[in-house]
């Protein structure tokens, strides 16, 4: 403050401490690439309480920092310190000190609801950002699906999230399971709800209603299919498109016939509540329910036709034909794929964190990271008019990351938006090949060490002397002994 105003300065300090640490430049070469969607008014540091102090480990910087070593899938947090030490060296400031220990305790702290903050953020511009012709038929379609994450085998973890019961203590891993929303036009992540082993998917969809507005449309496979959800979704005026789960379901010889391939069908609602939905809301659905059963023909070159029968709440079979259900539901494949991504590409099958609330904290980093990189290939696919589809997931990650270490290194915002039009280029030209029906079988070729399994606590397990197979401990010990 100038000292031509002593009366002011008192007041106007605060300000201009917060201004300086939040406009400051770029910390991180991951803040020069995703600055647009993550400004920097949303790391500032807070008022008070937690990352309040001005400290080496700022919030900006711990933040970037962690979402650098997410992205890396599978870097340490020494390879992420060494990073951010070169990092600040190079732009004149203090280094932040060599032991895990500090990095760890200010990656515990970030605080949850900001990350949540800067989560529906990102999802909010990409939604903007989707023009009318990527909605199906006019609607939003928001696609559902559920997975399992294994987590360190510590003490907190396995009282938040047990393991299954089937499993002797010491020899199984505590599991998270996740349901999440993605949304087909974007390829975003929306939304999520994460529960135990023993918490069924349709009672962690029960959290997520907030998240649908009326009018959306709702796609899952056969294990979303339950009078309840469809009850739940017509009473909020959300439309749903399941595979039908049942052979006496999928009988098209009932109903009213609306053409060869449609029925119209009743369902009566079952005398026995489901545990996922709660007494109160199950008193005001009706007692039956009047659905369209269609019957989906999936023909693709080379393969065999094969048959699908959905159940929707849309009625009008002119408005919404079976051929665009059809390609609606064949469609919700590249949802599974995401999550693939999301387990395989970015290495989040396995977490590394050793608390519950950590966890939270790189569950939220491993989304946030996704769709970041889904932004940019929905930019990509914008700018230079290649279907979304086909721009690889795995490609854009890989030059994300080597053109943040290059626009960390600009001089110049004119050589920053050239590396911008560059990376935007790339993406739209590195497009996954055609390859309609493509089937990958879920099997590994390589074969595993010939360890023995690992059958009872580890304190109770003892190395054996190497007879060129372990054998004594394994259950395999007969078939290898000598």
């Amino acid at each position: 403050m100038t000292p031509d105003f002593p009366l002011w300065s008192n007041q106007f300090a605060a300000h201009v401490h917060r201004l300086r640490h939040t406009l400051g430049p770029t910390l991180h070469q991951f803040e020069a690439l995703f600055s647009d969607w993550i400004p920097a008014f949303r790391l500032a540091q807070q008022d008070e309480g937690v990352h309040s102090r001005r400290r080496r480990w700022s919030l900006r910087l711990v933040f970037w920092t962690f979402l650098w070593q997410v992205a890396q899938a599978g870097a340490s947090c020494r390879e992420a310190i060494r990073q951010a030490q070169a990092r600040a060296i190079n732009s004149g400031q203090n280094p932040p000190p060599d032991e895990n220990s500090p990095y760890c305790q200010a990656r515990a702290k970030l605080p949850l609801e900001r990350l949540d903050e800067i989560h529906q953020a990102v999802v909010a511009e990409a939604e903007e950002a989707v023009v009318t012709k990527d909605l199906w038929c006019g609607h939003r379609v928001s696609v559902v699906d559920g997975s399992t994450l294994t987590l360190p085998d510590t003490p907190a973890n396995q009282k938040a999230f047990p393991q299954q019961s089937v499993q002797k203590p010491g020899c199984g891993f505590p599991i998270l399971r996740l349901l999440a929303f993605f949304c087909l036009a974007s390829g975003l992540l929306s939304a999520w709800a994460t529960g135990t082993w023993h918490h069924h998917e349709l009672g962690l969809l029960q959290l997520l209603w907030q998240h649908l507005r009326a009018g959306d449309v709702l796609l899952a496979d056969r294990g979303f299919c339950s009078w309840g959800l469809l009850a739940q979704c017509q009473r909020r005026q959300i439309h749903a498109v399941f595979r039908v789960r049942g052979s006496r379901r999928t009988d098209l010889r009932r109903g009213r016939r609306l053409s060869k391939q449609e029925r119209l069908v009743t369902w009566a609602k079952p005398l026995l509540r489901p545990k996922t939905v709660q007494q109160a809301e199950w008193s005001l659905l009706p007692d039956q329910l009047t659905l369209r059963l269609v019957c989906c023909q999936l023909r693709i070159p080379g393969f065999r036709t094969q048959k699908v029968v959905l159940v929707t709440t849309l009625l009008d079979s002119i408005a919404y034909p079976p051929a665009a259900l059809s390609v609606l539901y064949l469609r919700r494949w590249e949802m599974e794929l995401t999550l693939r991504h999301l387990k395989t590409t970015l290495q989040m099958e396995h977490f590394s964190c050793l608390t519950p609330e950590n966890i939270e904290r790189e569950l939220r980093l491993h989304l946030l990271v996704h769709n970041l990189v889904r932004r940019l290939m929905l930019h990509a696919a914008r700018r230079h008019g290649v279907p979304l589809v086909r721009v690889s997931f795995a490609g854009a990650l890989a030059a994300a990351r080597r053109t943040a270490e290059a626009l960390i290194q600009a001089r110049t915002q004119r050589q920053r938006r050239k590396l911008m039009e560059e990376l935007f280029r790339v993406l739209a030209a590195d497009l996954v090949p055609k390859r309609p029906g493509r089937r990958e079988p879920r099997a590994v070729k390589r074969r595993p060490k010939p360890y023995p399994r690992l059958m009872r606590h580890r304190r109770f397990f003892r190395e054996i002397s190497h007879q060129n197979r372990y054998y004594k401990n394994s259950c395999f010990g007969r078939k290898y002994r000598r």
